[in-house]
């Protein structure tokens, strides 16, 4: 899929995981239902960290695209390395490893270990670069362009400082769903697993597939493309991801807001 439906579906998931938790007794406080809903929007872009052309590639200027080369390679010398007979070759890591359910699970696992023994300037780092990539996918065209990317920035920025300091007061959510002392921020990590995964998911929607059960083997192939029957598979940017999909994840997540917040 493109970025936009990306960043959508991600909100989208996070007000739905919202709507959950407030049925389960673990209501989230509006701080932590906005925040994860951006963080998980920009997670949603993520794996495509190795594909040199993405929304990514461009987020952070020359940094991001020296990122997506190296992530691309390494990506790309994984899948040489652990391919089995039945895998086609390839010449590029698009897809591969950042597109399986291991990956979203260290990344995530990693930024929660961020959040709770870096303090506060990890939290503004983790919320800035996500809210970065939120503004990029959910903006899209209108961010293009170096002189939108310094909007970008100062906004993400200004957007964090102030949720960071929000979050910081008794009751807003530092400490929701991990309460024991030095557990703040902990679920953090929770919105990027899951951005990452319904990104992946996203991914298996199309023509191509997904091989988000790597590293485990199903049949000749260990990067088995995990998707739908072909005749339900669409492409990327067609009018099924632009005229059904979009709408539906804003719908999804206007319900799954509305729920988490005891409107409905």
């Amino acid at each position: 899929m493109m970025g936009p439906a990306h960043s959508l579906s991600g909100a989208a998931a996070w007000l739905g995981v919202g709507a959950a938790a407030a049925a389960a007794g673990h209501t989230m406080p509006w701080p932590v239902l906005l925040a994860g809903a951006l963080i998980c929007a920009g997670a949603a872009l993520a794996p495509d960290l190795d594909h040199k052309a993405a929304t990514i590639s461009r987020a952070f200027g020359p940094l991001s695209r020296w990122l997506c080369e190296i992530v691309d390679k390494l990506s790309y010398a994984v899948y040489k390395g652990t391919r089995k007979p039945g895998d086609p070759r390839r010449s590029g890591g698009h897809r591969t490893l950042t597109h399986t359910w291991l990956w979203a699970v260290l990344i995530g696992a990693g930024t929660s270990v961020l959040a709770i023994t870096g303090g506060r300037w990890a939290v503004l780092v983790i919320l800035f670069v996500h809210l970065v990539l939120a503004i990029e996918g959910l903006l899209w065209r209108a961010t293009r362009g170096s002189s939108a990317d310094v909007l970008v920035w100062l906004l993400a920025a200004t957007s964090a400082w102030i949720l960071a300091g929000v979050l910081d007061k008794p009751g807003n959510g530092a400490d929701w769903l991990f309460t024991a002392p030095g557990q703040e921020y902990l679920w953090l990590g929770l919105p990027i697993v899951l951005g990452a995964l319904v990104h992946d998911i996203g991914d298996a929607l199309t023509v191509s597939g997904c091989p988000i059960l790597w590293p485990i083997p199903i049949g000749r192939k260990r990067w088995y493309p995990v998707g739908p029957p072909r005749p339900m598979r669409f492409r990327a940017g067609s009018w099924v991801e632009l005229r059904v999909l979009m709408p539906t994840f804003m719908v999804l997540g206007g319900v799954g807001c509305a729920a988490a917040l005891n409107v409905i």
